[in-house]
């Protein structure tokens, strides 16, 4: 990647921002994308939009707006849920566990945000897009790559990379702002409609953790769950459609399903992450829906596909996986492996019925539209062996009848 227009300090900001009359930057309403804001606001006279992609996070608009206003930026909210499920579900049809462990988060939201962004900074002719991500984090590869292969040609990046504040530090650069109103806290976090995620603070150092149960929105802690319960999952042509019965659209359905199984204290993960240069950082995740519909889906799959089949969708879910991970969301190789894991989840279709309890949600039926399970053993054995004795049978009295023959 050349870095001929990459914003990587407070000073690149500035340069962009004094040769262009418009900029771009992506906005969550949190301390570092409202700095980000101030610091624009005193780079000159540009004009500011404050892009947030909605995938799922409960955004609050006024609070956004207000943020905005304050500094003289003018917020954009764009609802791209639906979008996001999409991805989300490719995921879960790639198996997209990172080292087959947690599922990927910001992974699939990341090259979301950028495709918004450059669209976006493209209508209304921004010279500059302008991200929060800092060296530690792996957003900063993920959107830099994706918005460099959408083809922007104006500046792009985050002043973060080279320009390195503590979060106190950033907390007093906005003190006279927002008295009181961003505070230190134990993590950072991410979430979207597929995944919450948090890091840093009390995750910091692997060796020495502990996951503050006051983290978890979704998820409840085992001691807190309610008696156990029933779910279902309905597939049609690898897309889930129905939960317990009920169609509804798959936002809604990831989103149900959050809850139904978060109560259960269902789909928490802890595990270590590769940054750029191999150094590996702790997470904690927590996904509820995720985890039951990658666990129907794997029923279904075994369900309905050939041995064969199975094997070889597990390494070209892992390329799916890899060219996400390293921020090629848009390379060609990505495209490729979709095609191939998209065409065999297309054949999967069933329901798939849970007994939930305290941490856990058990199998108790797989109902497949064209399965190639057995469903009574003895009596295929007894037809298996009919069949086959038959045969050869029949192969002994025609080799009988050909050895007459030719005597």
């Amino acid at each position: 990647m050349s870095n001929q227009n990459l914003i990587r300090s407070m000073q690149d900001l500035e340069y962009a921002a004094q040769r262009t009359p418009r900029i771009l930057t992506m906005f969550s309403g949190g301390l570092d994308s409202t700095l980000l804001l101030k610091l624009l606001a005193q780079s000159g006279g540009c004009e500011v939009i404050a892009l947030t992609v909605d995938v799922g996070d409960d955004i609050d608009r006024a609070e956004l707006n207000s943020l905005a206003a304050h500094f003289g930026a003018r917020s954009v909210v764009v609802d791209a849920r639906d979008d996001f499920a999409r991805i989300a579900l490719s995921a879960l049809h790639a198996g997209a566990k990172y080292m087959n462990m947690y599922p990927v988060s910001s992974s699939l939201s990341r090259p979301l945000m950028a495709r918004h962004a450059v669209a976006l900074a493209e209508e209304y002719g921004c010279g500059a897009i302008c991200h929060t991500a800092n060296y530690s984090q792996n957003s900063l590869r993920r959107l830099n790559t994706s918005i460099k292969d959408l083809g922007y040609r104006g500046f792009f990046g985050t002043p973060y990379e080279f320009s390195v504040l503590s979060r106190e530090e950033k907390i007093q650069r906005l003190i006279t702002d927002f008295p009181g109103r961003f505070r230190s806290r134990s993590t950072s976090g991410d979430a979207n409609l597929w995944c919450r995620e948090f890091e840093s603070g009390q995750l910091d150092d692997p060796e020495n953790f502990s996951l503050d149960p006051d983290l978890f929105r979704w998820t409840a802690e085992t001691s807190d769950c309610p008696k156990n319960d029933r779910l279902s999952v309905r597939f049609e042509g690898g897309l889930p459609v129905e939960l317990n019965g009920i169609p509804m659209p798959q936002v809604e359905l990831i989103e149900k399903l959050n809850f139904l199984a978060g109560r259960f204290g269902i789909g928490r993960y802890v595990g270590l992450e590769h940054l750029e240069g191999g150094e590996k950082v702790l997470e904690a995740r927590e996904a509820p829906a995720e985890a039951i519909l990658s666990m129907a889906f794997s029923h279904l799959k075994m369900a309905t596909q050939d041995a064969e089949l199975l094997r070889e969708t597990l390494p070209v879910g892992q390329l799916w996986l890899r060219e996400c991970l390293e921020g090629r969301y848009y390379g060609k190789l990505r495209k490729a492996t979709e095609r191939f894991v998209e065409e065999t989840a297309s054949a999967v279709t069933g329901t798939v019925t849970f007994n939930l309890r305290a941490g856990a949600a058990d199998a108790c039926s797989i109902v497949a539209a064209d399965p190639i399970y057995l469903t009574d053993r003895d009596a295929w054995e007894k037809q298996e062996a009919r069949v086959r004795s038959t045969v050869s049978l029949g192969a002994m009295q025609d080799k009988e009848k050909l050895a007459v023959s030719i005597g």
